[in-house]
């Protein structure tokens, strides 16, 4: 189970079979269900997850009850709320599996000692966030300036593993379009390829 965080971590920063041995003394194995729940809004999120297998998703629900999709995770990546988990307070995301899903998760204590223990994690978790913040800032500029079908194709460049995984519906809630305009797109995209 520990195979996939390792090469993940040594992309990153360089570990001793030793240091890394102790790395995994910090982490929880958990089996999450198709269809069931990481993460419910309004409750902490007290878990950094790092996903072995499987697809899950991180979302919000507005008023009228529409889903706004915020992050998917598949193998190799992370997920979780990071304002909730490291500011401690109720997160507005719910997180869930689309698939049966095995992870490898880190609270917020476990994350402090492993920093302490292994320095050289402080620099690994500056990458992780580094990386996320530059995604974010990215998604942030294309949702604002990009078309639908700009945002739809830069989606299956930067994700085909994902396109594949998730309902068409999900996509487009990603993308922050109706599943009906997503449609149009593809056959738009179809006709001209």
């Amino acid at each position: 189970m520990f195979d996939l965080l390792r090469k993940h971590i040594l992309k990153r920063i360089d570990l001793t079979k030793a240091e890394f041995q102790q790395c995994t003394t910090y982490f929880i194995p958990k089996r999450v269900r198709k269809h069931r729940y990481l993460l419910e809004s309004g409750d902490v999120s007290r878990y950094a997850a790092f996903v072995v297998k499987g697809c899950l998703r991180s979302y919000t629900i507005d008023q009228a009850g529409e889903e706004h999709i915020a992050q998917f995770a598949i193998e190799d990546w992370w997920i979780g709320d990071p304002y909730s988990y490291f500011e401690n307070q109720p997160s507005v995301y719910s997180i869930d599996a689309f698939e049966d899903s095995e992870l490898l998760l880190l609270d917020r204590a476990s994350m402090e000692k492993l920093c302490l223990a292994i320095p050289k994690f402080e620099r690994f978790f500056r990458l992780l966030l580094q990386a996320n913040f530059i995604a974010s800032q990215r998604r942030i500029m294309q949702s604002l300036s990009a078309t639908a079908e700009e945002r739809y194709l830069q989606f299956l460049k930067n994700y085909p593993a994902i396109f594949s995984r998730v309902p068409q519906k999900q996509i487009a809630s990603y993308l922050g379009i109706t599943p009906q305009s997503l449609s149009r797109i593809r056959r738009h995209l179809s006709k001209h390829a």
